[in-house]
């Protein structure tokens, strides 16, 4: 879809859909920083669309050929409160409801930043892990990112994920490596490559690896979609699901990395392995 097209279906969507109520200030910067982290992950978007479908409760962006997507598992959330029949989000750690999806303390903020150190530790010999500067603040953070957010109420009980991305270096170039896991009860489906073309909406060309007793779809070559090299997908026996991603570009300021971080059978075994395996 170009840039003509998405202004006109969002123009039309707008149309036929019911106003959302004014938002607070509170509510307008969370939804400012939930569309900052994913303009990160995905090298850069379209920021004013990313903030109309924040505002509409859907956690979508722009990627730099102006398509939206929604991440792998994406629910319909709970609008901001504005009426006694309006489910609210999820309690913080504060006894408030939050002011968006995003947990920004409390054990969910924990779990995300706990993902993002196992992240950094399964990084391979032979590249570098650039961070960035201690000072720098949380959401103008690109080297290393991290994200809990609330998905949907399935049944009473709180549906979560989580999103970390690191980059990578070695030599002149650049790359990531992204893990996205999904709760138990999540909607996503179960058979390895449905599993695997599900992340991000991508597809590609996806063969099933074989870990221990594991089944494991890996994307071995992307579609059209440039936004990432590889990925595999795993769904644990009690229904956590993770995603282990790589690029072999972070951003288009830097150069490329020559040479994706892992092989296919290790992108199919981090997918298995339980430092990502969140409870």
């Amino acid at each position: 879809m170009n840039g003509e097209e998405l202004r006109d279906a969002l123009r039309s969507e707008m149309a036929s859909s019911t106003p959302p109520p004014p938002l607070s200030t509170g509510a307008a910067l969370g939804a400012a920083r939930r569309a900052h982290f994913r303009r990160r992950a995905v090298w850069a978007s379209l920021g004013s669309v990313a903030v109309v479908l924040a505002v509409t409760g859907f956690a979508a962006v722009g990627d730099p050929g102006g398509r939206v997507y929604q991440p792998a598992g994406g629910l319909p959330a709970p609008s901001d409160q504005s009426g006694d029949t309006k489910e609210a989000w999820p309690t913080g750690p504060d006894g408030r409801p939050q002011e968006d999806r995003t947990a920004r303390a409390g054990t969910k903020h924990d779990q995300g930043v706990h993902l993002l150190n196992e992240v950094v530790s399964v990084v391979p010999d032979g590249y570098t892990k650039p961070d960035d500067s201690a000072n720098q603040p949380a959401e103008q953070r690109t080297l290393r990112t991290h994200q809990a957010q609330f998905e949907a109420k399935v049944n009473g009980v709180d549906l979560w994920s989580y999103m970390s991305s690191v980059a990578v270096a070695q030599g002149t170039g650049t790359g990531r490596v992204i893990v996205e896991v999904h709760d138990a009860g999540n909607p996503l489906p179960t058979e390895p490559c449905a599993l695997a073309q599900n992340f991000w909406g991508m597809q590609g060309e996806c063969q099933v690896e074989t870990v221990g007793a594991a089944q494991v779809g890996v994307v071995v070559r992307p579609g059209s979609d440039e936004r990432l090299d590889q990925w595999s997908a795993y769904r644990h026996p009690d229904g956590v699901v993770v995603f282990v991603a790589q690029g072999a570009r972070l951003d288009e300021s830097r150069p490329a990395l020559k040479q994706l971080p892992f092989s296919v059978p290790q992108l199919a075994a981090l997918a298995v392995d339980e430092r990502f395996h969140l409870k």
